[in-house]
């Protein structure tokens, strides 16, 4: 296994030697029957030269792009075809040195990363030369489809479409564009009949396609008196798709037939001033609506994209779905996903920010690499762009603030160049092309940017992470995560996060006895991100205890649980202030409309800011990211000793609900004080102070109780079953603690149809329960949780077969009281 213990260390030869890839294949059918017959590598990886019976096609140079190569003359009965690849590593260098005229840093990684130098030379996945989170795997090798076309008179190479609505009509129409190869010398003409059953429309088009390559648009107007259901993302309506027949009938009585779904939804990034505050909003509107983004950012799920299955793509997106997220940001350091990746957020619905693959560097601007960038983008787009899934195109990852902020030392006298540079590959290519293919969803040249201010300031803003503008990145590991007031009042979140080690079941399959300690050189090996396991110590520190047992395994657990547990306990801090500030205006800042974590899934088994592991495993943070991005879900923030609890929603409705604080003593499982407030507004898709008491009445009230003797929990409660997940504000660091007690916690387990039933118990309050059973794949529907009454029952959903005999022999059960 390339991911065993230090082995992307020892295989580094690998990505240094040249390999080629041969076959010999016959060929299935009569070649002279056929006007054209193309080669197409829907994905080369990545510097390569391609032959097929010793003639050379052509060279690939870009892992994103499709390459048709014309064998026509070529092809034989039998055929030998070989695939000759260059070291991507020594490609990029030898890129490097050429350019002459000045550097493009940055040169190399830090070395913590153990990678590989000038990734920005060459149109590969970035992160495969190294990132802060994954390995240096610069693989070489066919990673998509290859295929034989062979064609007479036309063929038809993309096929896209994009709804909009007019409103001077009130009328939806669909553009569907279709791209032609036409082999014929002279122009075909023919029928294209478009049917959409459903939503009784049908339309037929006279069409006549040119020699060459070339594209015909056409405008589809849906039958006014259909319903047309719209597409929503995930927690605020329906999927819908409607199935729809394109049929292309030509002359020549070669009919061509498309089967796709039709989705409806427009989408507007919406930038505006904001009453009481300088600077713009930042938001999106989906359908007419603005909706507040939650989610996270997505990483490639293996260094290796073949193992990256459809089933490996729907467990990661269907956890995101079930914790309430509503999108996910591809990030621009990785590849253009699958096509299986936009179907599945397609029909589960969630929304995605296409980042384009720059990411952490400046790049080159010559014509070689225009033109392959170029291709890229149109290819892409057009492959991508029928996807309702897709809310925005954005150019790349934190480049501008790479100048903005000066990452790489550049003297200011040469700052010009690199802005030249910049503006020519991301606005004169990018969004040239982009805007060209697609008028159907917004585009912003980077993250974090400005927005409409950085556009005004010539595409590079003076400081792209100004809270007034655009989206923030914000990341402080030193600072007391518990303490909102560190947090970036920004219009929209779109990456911060902590770190965390992988549960020990993940870790253990790449691992062997010697390495299981926080300070072993595999620890230090696995962590690629400067000083990470002491961030996660210090960050620990501030509120917990640190384990001390004389065991070194069962230490070494209890540190991984307590990263588990700190991470998850800052996002849901940070996330929590991010969905409160929504409605309000403080000091000229907030309206936050997003909060997208930093990062959902990872790239192999290693420390990291993800909240699902490597295969899928949820931990702490995700199975709390499912109450933080909850519908419904109180938020409580102490200002100045002052506690108060807002109401925040994504319901679309007002509801009069109840709100329930319970004030528990450490030591004992009957609560010292219950409130209830009735008739509690909580206005539709919004977030307002519901309840305001200072800290000191409530211990007043709730008598007994001090700040290190007493816990707070929440909830809010309506008729007809609606509940919120039940909150949490800890008065003060669970270190100080005064009468928590040690635990015995016990569980049965059952089977209940196809699910587990886990009924636990506790002797007395335990903060932070965890359920883990090991490496048999689910995941449960609650756990770290605060566990203030004597029982609990917790399901578990199983992925694959298991038994109660096999849950009951994996579980181990771990509260805050356990660790020693």
């Amino acid at each position: 296994d390339p991911y065993y213990r230090f082995n992307d260390v020892m295989y580094k030869w690998i990505s240094l030697d040249n390999w080629t890839y041969s076959r010999t294949f016959r060929t299935p059918f009569d070649i002279g029957k056929w006007q054209k017959v193309n080669l197409v590598f829907e994905g080369v990886d990545t510097v390569a030269q391609i032959l097929i019976n010793n003639i050379t096609l052509g060279r690939t140079d870009n892992m994103f792009n499709r390459y048709s190569f014309d064998i026509t003359r070529m092809i034989k009965e039998v055929n030998f075809v070989e695939v000759r690849f260059l070291s991507a590593v020594s490609y990029a260098a030898e890129q490097s040195r050429c350019h002459k005229a000045y550097s493009i840093p940055p040169a190399c990684p830090p070395p913590v990363q153990k990678g590989e130098c000038h990734a920005n030379f060459i149109r590969k996945e970035q992160c495969s030369f190294s990132w802060d989170w994954g390995p240096s795997f610069p693989t070489q090798g066919i990673w998509k489809d290859v295929r034989i076309e062979a064609y007479n008179h036309y063929h038809l190479i993309y096929f896209s479409l994009t709804p909009f609505f007019v409103k001077s009509a009130q009328q939806w129409t669909l553009e569907i564009e279709s791209i032609f190869d036409v082999v014929s010398s002279k122009p075909i003409a023919g029928l294209v009949t478009v049917n959409i059953p459903k939503l009784q429309t049908q339309q037929t088009f006279s069409v006549k396609l040119q020699p060459g390559e070339g594209s015909i648009v056409l405008l589809v107007n849906i039958n006014k008196s259909s319903t047309v259901e719209a597409w929503w993302p995930n927690g605020h309506g329906k999927q819908t798709g409607y199935n729809m027949t394109t049929t292309f009938i030509m002359e020549e009585g070669y009919q061509i037939e498309r089967f796709s779904k039709a989705y409806f939804r427009t989408v507007e990034l919406v930038q505006e001033p904001i009453p009481g505050s300088p600077g713009l909003s930042f938001y999106f509107r989906i359908n007419g609506q603005p909706i507040f983004i939650k989610g996270s950012n997505w990483i490639p799920a293996d260094s290796f994209q073949d193992r990256v299955t459809y089933d490996t793509l729907w467990l990661l997106l269907k956890s995101t779905s079930d914790a309430n997220m509503n999108a996910l940001r591809v990030w621009g350091g990785g590849v253009y996903e699958q096509d299986e990746f936009y179907d599945i957020c397609d029909e589960i619905g969630i929304m995605i920010w296409q980042d384009f693959m720059f990411a952490c560097s400046l790049y080159p601007t010559d014509q070689n690499y225009l033109e392959s960038v170029r291709a890229e983008v149109s290819h892409q787009v057009r492959r991508l762009k029928s996807h309702p899934s897709i809310i925005l195109w954005s150019s790349n990852n934190e480049n501008e603030a790479a100048i903005a902020s000066n990452w790489f030392s550049i003297p200011y006298a040469d700052r010009e160049i690199y802005i030249k540079d910049y503006v020519m590959l991301y606005v004169k290519n990018i969004q040239e092309i982009v805007l060209a293919e697609d008028k159907s969803r917004p585009f912003i040249t980077s993250s974090p940017t400005n927005g409409l201010e950085s556009v005004k300031e010539g595409w590079l803003s003076q400081n792209p992470y100004d809270t007034h503008y655009g989206d923030t990145h914000f990341y402080d590991y030193s600072s007391d995560c518990w303490n909102w007031t560190a947090y970036p009042k920004t219009r929209f979140a779109s990456e911060y996060g902590f770190q965390s080690w992988p549960s020990f079941s993940t870790v253990k399959k790449v691992s062997s006895t010697e390495d299981w300690s926080y300070t072993s050189n595999f620890s230090l090996h696995r962590q690629h991100h400067e000083n990470g396991n002491d961030q996660m110590l210090q960050q620990i520190g501030y509120h917990f205890r640190l384990p001390q047992s004389a065991d070194p395994i069962k230490e070494f657990k209890d540190m991984i649980y307590l990263t588990q547990v700190m991470q998850a306990q800052c996002v849901k801090t940070e996330t929590e202030f991010y969905r409160s500030s929504q409605s309000e205006i403080i000091n000229g800042e907030g309206h936050t409309m997003g909060a997208l974590y930093w990062q959902l899934n990872d790239i192999w088994q290693a420390p990291s800011w993800a909240s699902l592991e490597y295969g899928g495993k949820w931990k702490l943070l995700h199975y709390f990211a499912q109450n933080f991005f909850a519908p419904l879900l109180p938020v409580a923030r102490e200002d100045k000793g002052v506690l108060y609890i807002y109401g925040v929603s994504d319901l679309h409705v007002d509801h009069r609900l109840t709100l329930r604080v319970t004030v528990h003593a450490w030591n004992s499982l009957e609560p010292v004080c219950t409130l209830a407030k009735n008739g509690v507004t909580v206005k539709a898709q919004s977030a307002v102070p519901i309840y305001k008491e200072s800290i000191n009445d409530l211990l007043e009230r709730c008598r007994n109780c001090t700040r290190k003797s007493c816990v707070v929990t929440f909830c809010l409660v309506g008729g007809d079953g609606l509940q919120s997940p039940m909150n949490h504000h800890f008065l003060s660091s669970l270190k100080d603690a005064v009468g928590l007690e040690e635990t015995r916690l016990s569980a049965s387990v059952s089977q209940q149809d196809d699910i587990y039933i886990f009924d636990l118990q506790t002797t007395a309050i335990a903060p932070f329960v965890s359920l883990d059973v090991g490496s048999i794949k689910g995941r449960f529907s609650d756990n770290g949780f605060l566990m203030t009454e004597k029982k609990k029952v917790v399901v578990f959903y199983p992925w694959e077969p298991t038994s109660v005999a096999e849950l009951e022999k994996s579980l181990t059960l771990t509260s805050l009281m356990d660790v020693v």
